[in-house]
């Protein structure tokens, strides 16, 4: 256990240098950094509407979920209570909106909530999410959901958000159902695994051309992040190995080539400006590595992982807020960058 590590031991851990080369455990302090930055996080929370201030809708989502496994974690029912004040004051409209990536965001934090109390409202929402999201397949470009219900771009996020919940809708029901989200999550991956969205060095570009070629726009951390642990739960559905090959495959890539030389994932955007939706992304990446480590372990896992939350709560200011510059320096506090570094916190407790 965390903490169980003697004083001495801990010090000598925060004294680690942390670079790309190094393995380090995971420091005796993390319990504590999950329970400050978690504590954090909730500032942002909004009763009157179940959202997070600071933040669009589908960030929201993701907040809820960091503060979930956070609450899973630390042995205390906050994530629990939010998610309730938040199915209560939203359910009126079932978490649709135009776009399927929002919707499928949403399916998977409502898993998360299902998970941790079992309670039936929060699977039915996720399916009935999924369901709207299935009507956005067709035949454009051999298959695959649109981005948004104009149906004008076909891109990665919501196709790795649908095979995510697909599977993980079909590890979480029997019989038919169960056999339908297989299917539907088989046929996504075997769709998208032929997009070309895949390029050469192993990354997941954003989306496709009108005529249906590899766009080469930017490999955003999530993309790297949501086909992980899409593919960990379609491995655990079906045992096919290959699955876990490609997982490993880009997730070897995105630690190689996202990062710094100290091993510290960057956003692309960092270099000028991203936007509200960017400093959600990196938080997503890790959360999913933690995924694909359930099924297939990696010490290179646990290293990144740790390095990365050393480095996050490392840059924190003096109110443990955390911003988007994990390596530094601290730039500003909003809902979307503490929820996407708690998640890398989160990450590394869960994997040490």
């Amino acid at each position: 256990m965390l903490s169980r590590l003697g004083p001495l031991l801990c010090v000598a851990l925060l004294a680690l240098p942390v670079t790309a080369q190094a393995a380090p455990t995971a420091p005796s302090p993390a319990f504590k950094w999950v329970t400050e930055a978690s504590a954090t996080l909730d500032h942002w929370y909004n009763p009157d509407d179940g959202r997070y201030r600071t933040t669009q809708w589908w960030n929201t989502a993701n907040a809820l979920q960091a503060q979930l496994v956070a609450s899973s974690l630390l042995g205390n029912d906050l994530g629990e209570q939010r998610a309730n004040n938040t199915y209560n004051q939203n359910v009126g409209t079932w978490f649709r909106n135009d776009y399927y990536d929002d919707e499928g965001w949403w399916g998977l934090t409502w898993v998360q909530a299902y998970d941790q109390t079992r309670e039936q409202r929060y699977l039915v929402a996720a399916e009935s999410l999924f369901t709207d999201m299935a009507g956005g397949w067709d035949l454009t470009c051999g298959g695959g959901i649109w981005w948004s219900k104009n149906r004008d771009y076909k891109n990665a996020i919501p196709n790795e958000l649908f095979l995510s919940l697909a599977a993980a809708l079909a590890l979480r029901t029997t019989g038919a159902a169960a056999a339908n989200y297989q299917r539907w999550a088989e046929l996504e991956w075997d769709w998208f695994a032929h997009t070309g969205m895949i390029n050469a060095q192993g990354l997941v570009n954003d989306g496709l051309t009108d005529d249906c070629h590899n766009n080469g726009r930017t490999t955003w951390t999530y993309n790297q992040g949501v086909v992980l642990g899409g593919l960990a739960d379609l491995y655990r559905l079906t045992g096919h190995r290959d699955l876990l090959q490609s997982a490993t495959s880009i997730a070897n890539a995105a630690m190689t080539r996202l990062t710094d030389g100290n091993g510290v994932l960057h956003e692309s955007c960092e270099a000028k400006r991203c936007d509200v939706d960017q400093t959600q992304f990196k938080g997503i990446f890790v959360r999913n590595l933690v995924a694909l480590n359930e099924v297939a372990p990696s010490s290179a896992y646990t290293a990144f992982a740790v390095r990365n939350a050393l480095a996050v709560w490392k840059t924190r200011n003096q109110a443990n807020q955390l911003g988007l510059f994990w390596s530094g320096p601290f730039d500003t506090a909003d809902a979307s960058r503490q929820s996407s570094a708690l998640d890398c916190l989160n990450s590394a407790l869960r994997l040490s």
